[in-house]
């Protein structure tokens, strides 16, 4: 039988574990080529970007299905491309013309509220794509649309025109206080004790408050969270809250 050792070699056929291991290898390989890569490469698929995410799986996936192919040459090849994709990255942020090159200028599709067929056809989308992402952008009207560009990433753009922006407290000069973000006291029928212990609460304060405000436990609550001026959200697993 072959040695388990030689997995990443070329082989007329490969053992359960010998399977099992280019599997593992694959899949801890891949998370450190995604971290290398970085956040960009994951979450905005540019052109560069969606090659060198289409060849990578490419590569990695074939040696995992054949036994006849060599596992080490993919990850060479892998490596290779990552260096590769690392210096594109690096001219895109040095030389303007490279930059051009791979990512487009963008382009302007919906402009003061009339819909621009050229941009379009540039963009090579259809009218109901572009009524689809006005609408994720909770936009219903066009007319309203100042400036709409279609990105380089495939995602719109859209600003409205100010006349039918709604009134902010900064307009209107109204005085608001500073964002503050919750506290997680509560996850899952669990309390969290480091926030409790930030906001210089107990689990005691805690639960006379449940039994207070919302007549109920702790191992009922989904969800408790609670802001500097001790106000209470608490979400229960019934959906009632």
């Amino acid at each position: 039988m072959v040695s388990s050792l030689n997995f990443t070699e070329a082989q007329e056929s490969l053992t359960l574990l010998e399977w099992s291991l280019r599997a593992i290898v694959a899949f801890f390989f891949l998370l450190i080529v995604a971290k290398v890569l970085g956040q960009r490469a994951i979450s905005q698929l540019r052109l560069l970007d969606f090659v060198i995410a289409l060849v990578i799986g490419n590569i990695i996936a074939h040696p995992l299905s054949d036994q006849h192919l060599e596992f080490k040459g993919s990850v060479i090849t892998t490596v290779v491309l990552v260096v590769l994709y690392l210096c594109g990255i690096w001219l895109i942020l040095k030389w303007p013309w490279f930059r051009k090159l791979m990512n487009h200028a963008p382009i302007t599709i919906v402009k003061d509220g009339e819909i621009i067929y050229k941009g379009l056809k540039k963009a090579r989308i259809s009218i109901d794509v572009l009524l689809e992402e006005l609408r994720e952008e909770k936009v219903a009207d066009i007319k309203k649309v100042a400036l709409a560009l279609w990105e380089a990433d495939g995602k719109i753009s859209v600003f409205i025109d100010p006349k039918y922006s709604p009134i902010t407290p900064a307009a209107g000069k109204i005085n608001t206080e500073p964002f503050e973000l919750p506290r997680t006291i509560i996850k899952e029928g669990r309390f969290n004790p480091e926030e409790l212990k930030q906001i210089h609460k107990d689990e005691s304060w805690v639960i006379s408050s449940l039994e207070r405000l919302y007549q109920t436990e702790v191992k009922d609550v989904l969800l408790a969270t609670l802001d500097s001026k001790d106000n209470l959200k608490v979400f229960l697993y019934n959906g009632q809250n």
